[in-house]
C-alpha cells in the first residue's frame, strides 16, 4: 500500500470528492497547537461538533508569555489561533488577534489572549471561558485545551542540562534526548473521551517539539491515544521548520518520536516527502497555499485527509448517523 500511496497526486482531486461522504461520518480529534492546528481545524470544520482540536498549552512567549509569568494561567495563544481561524466573521478574526502597541502595560499583547484569560477568570474552569467564546463566535468544532492546568516543556540534553520553555527549546542546535512536563498535568477529561470514541486522529502540522509533541507528553491522552481504536495520521511539515526537527528528515522524526513514546502511534504519514526508510505508508499529494508557502492549501490537505481515510479505515465499519453519540461534554 505504501508505494500506490506514495504515487497519487493532485490529478485524485475529482475523484476524491466521492470520499467526504465517508469523512462526514467520522470522529476526528486533531492534536497540535499553533497554525497549523488552526488551518487543519479549518479545513475539517464542516464536521461540526464531530471535530475537536486538543491544543497545546506550553507556550511561554510573547503575550501568553507574560500573562503566564504574571498570572500563572494555561497559555492561550494556540487557543486563540485555533478560535481566530475557525471564526466565519472576518472582523472576529481581526479582533481576536489585534495586538496592542505603544508604551503602555498593554504592549504586546493580543487582545484574544486577553479575553481568553478574562472568560477564564469569571468561569469555574478554562473550558467554560472556551466554550462561552465558542457560542458568541458560532464555532461549531470544539477547541480543548490538553489540560487545565499550567504546566512547562522541559528538555533533557546530551550533556545532562536541562533546557526549559517552548522558546529555548526552538532555539536548540540539536534534538534533545527527551522531552517532559513540568508539573506532569491530568489531561482535559473532555479530551479524554473524544479521543476514545474517535475514527482518526490527527497529529501536526506544527512545530513538532514544540506543537504536536506537549498534548503526547500527557500520561493519560497518551494512554488514551494507545488504547483508542483510531487510525493516526501525523501530517508533516512543508518546509522546514525553524527549529532542531526540522534538520531532522522524516524517518528520524519518527524513529525519535517512537523513542520518547515508547512505541510509535502512527498508522499513515502526510508529507510532501516520503520516507523511504520507514515502512509507514506515506500520502505526498499535498500543495502549499499559494500566498504562504509554509502553510497547506486548504483543498489539497483535504483530499489528502480523504484519502487517508480511505485508505485506513474502508475495511472497518464506521458510524452511518450523522452526529456523534451523546456525550456529557457535548455542547449544547
Amino acid at each position: 500500500m505504501a508505494n500506490e500511496l506514495r504515487t497519487q497526486t493532485m490529478g485524485n482531486k475529482v475523484r476524491s470528492r466521492k470520499n467526504l461522504s465517508l469523512l462526514k461520518k467520522l470522529n476526528i480529534t486533531a492534536i497540535g497547537g499553533g497554525h497549523g492546528l488552526g488551518r487543519l481545524m479549518s479545513t475539517l470544520s464542516f464536521l461540526d461538533k464531530r471535530l475537536v482540536g486538543i491544543v497545546a498549552t506550553t507556550d511561554n512567549g510573547g503575550s501568553t508569555g507574560k500573562l503566564r509569568e504574571h498570572q500563572q494561567c494555561i497559555a492561550w495563544g494556540d487557543i486563540r489561533n485555533c478560535m481566530s481561524q475557525l471564526a466565519d466573521q472576518p472582523l472576529a478574526k481581526e479582533l481576536l488577534n489585534y495586538r496592542f502597541n505603544g508604551e503602555s502595560s498593554l504592549d504586546g499583547h493580543s487582545f484574544g489572549n486577553l479575553l481568553l484569560y478574562t472568560l477564564d477568570a469569571i468561569s469555574a474552569r478554562p473550558l467554560d471561558g472556551i466554550q462561552l467564546l465558542s457560542r458568541l463566535l458560532k464555532v461549531r468544532n470544539r477547541v480543548l485545551p490538553m489540560s487545565e492546568t499550567p504546566t512547562d516543556l522541559i528538555a533533557e540534553l546530551d550533556n545532562n542540562l536541562q533546557c526549559f520553555g517552548e522558546i529555548r527549546i526552538d532555539e536548540l542546535m540539536q534534538m534533545p534526548k527527551q522531552l517532559s512536563l513540568s508539573p506532569q498535568v491530568q489531561g482535559t477529561p473532555e479530551a479524554l473521551t473524544h479521543i476514545a470514541r474517535s475514527d482518526l486522529i490527527i497529529l501536526g502540522p506544527g512545530s513538532f517539539l514544540t506543537s504536536v509533541l506537549p498534548p503526547l507528553l500527557v500520561g493519560d491522552i497518551a494512554r488514551a491515544i494507545e488504547k483508542s481504536p483510531a487510525k493516526v495520521i501525523f501530517i508533516d511539515n512543508l518546509v522546514a521548520e525553524q527549529s532542531p526537527a526540522g534538520a531532522l528528515p522524516l524517518h528520524e522524526k519518527l524513529r525519535w518520536l517512537e523513542n520518547q513514546l515508547g512505541y510509535l502511534p502512527i498508522d499513515l504519514v502526510i508529507s510532501p516527502s516520503a520516507s523511504h526508510a520507514h515502512p509507514i505508508p506515506t500520502i505526498q499529494s499535498v500543495a502549499a497555499d499559494s500566498e504562504v508557502a509554509h502553510r497547506h492549501d486548504m483543498d489539497s490537505l483535504l483530499i489528502a485527509i480523504e484519502q487517508a481515510a480511505e485508505a485506513l479505515l474502508t475495511a472497518k465499519p464506521v458510524a452511518t448517523n450523522e452526529q456523534p453519540e451523546p456525550s456529557p461534554y457535548s455542547l449544547p
